[in-house]
C-alpha cells in the first residue's frame, strides 16, 4: 500500500496538469487537422511522456525516447524531411541508449527514479561548440546530397539536436535548453510543411506542446540540481 502511494505521489499536481494537457492538446490537434496518420499520434503521445519522465531526472524517459525517434524518423522520410530522419535514427536515437546507460550508472542515492546531475567543467562548454560546428557541417553536405527538403533549418535542427543529446548524455540541466532550441526550429520547420499539408499542423502542435515542457524541464532540473546539492552537504556543525 504504501508502496502505491508513493508511485500516485510521484508527479506533482503540476506536473500531472502539465501532462494531462499536453496530451489532450496533441490528441485534439490530431482529431481537427489529421485524423489519418496515428503513426504521428502514437509519436507524439511517446514524446510528451518522455518529457515529463526526463523533467524528473527519471531513466525511463530515455527509453521513451527511443522509442520516439524511430517512429519520428519515419514520419520525417514520409515527408522527406532526410535531415530529422537521418539526426533521429541516425544520432538522437543512439545517443538515447548511451544516456539511458549513463543515467542507470549515475543515479542520486539509492534509487533509479533519478539521476545525478551532473556540473560541466568550462572547458568541456567551451568544446561543444566545436564539436556542434564539425557535426553541422558533416550532415549539412550529407542532406543537401539526399535533396534534403528545407536544407537550412534541417542543418539547424541537426546542431540544435547535437547540443541536446550531448547535454543530456552528460547529465547537465541545459539539456533541455537545447531541446526547446531545437523545439523552435522543428516548429518553423513543420509549419512549411502544414502550408502543403494541413494535416502537418499536428506536428505543430506536438512541438509546441514540447517546447513548454522542455522550458519546464530547465526549471525541474535546476531545482534538482540545487536540491541534489544540499543532500550532498556535510551538516554544519
Amino acid at each position: 500500500m504504501n508502496k502505491i502511494r508513493s508511485s500516485a505521489g510521484y508527479f506533482s499536481r503540476a506536473e500531472v496538469v502539465l501532462w494531462l494537457s499536453s496530451v489532450s492538446l496533441i490528441v485534439i490537434s490530431f482529431c481537427l487537422f489529421d485524423r489519418e496518420n496515428f503513426l504521428t499520434l502514437g509519436a507524439s503521445l511517446v514524446g510528451a511522456t518522455s518529457l515529463i519522465f526526463a523533467a524528473k531526472g527519471n531513466p525511463a524517459a530515455q527509453a521513451l525516447m527511443i522509442v520516439f525517434s524511430i517512429l519520428y524518423g519515419i514520419i520525417s522520410y514520409d515527408v522527406s524531411y532526410y535531415g530529422e530522419m537521418l539526426t533521429y535514427l541516425g544520432m538522437t536515437g543512439p545517443m538515447a541508449v548511451f544516456a539511458l546507460i549513463s543515467w542507470l550508472r549515475n543515479p542520486f542515492g539509492e534509487t533509479h527514479s533519478e539521476v545525478k546531475v551532473n556540473r560541466l567543467k568550462k572547458q568541456e562548454y567551451a568544446f561543444i561548440p566545436f564539436l556542434t560546428c564539425a557535426v553541422t557541417v558533416a550532415f549539412y553536405f550529407i542532406l543537401r546530397y539526399f535533396g534534403t527538403a528545407a536544407l537550412i533549418p534541417s542543418t539547424l535542427s541537426v546542431s540544435t539536436s547535437f547540443i541536446a543529446v550531448y547535454l543530456t548524455f552528460r547529465r547537465s540541466p541545459y539539456y533541455a535548453v537545447g531541446y526547446a532550441a531545437n523545439d523552435i526550429v522543428l516548429i518553423v520547420l513543420w509549419v512549411r510543411a502544414a502550408i502543403s499539408d494541413i494535416s502537418c499542423l499536428s506536428v505543430v502542435i506536438c512541438f509546441t506542446v514540447f517546447l513548454v515542457n522542455d522550458i519546464y524541464g530547465f526549471i525541474s532540473w535546476r531545482k534538482m540540481q540545487q536540491r541534489q546539492q544540499t543532500a550532498a552537504s556535510p551538516p554544519h556543525l
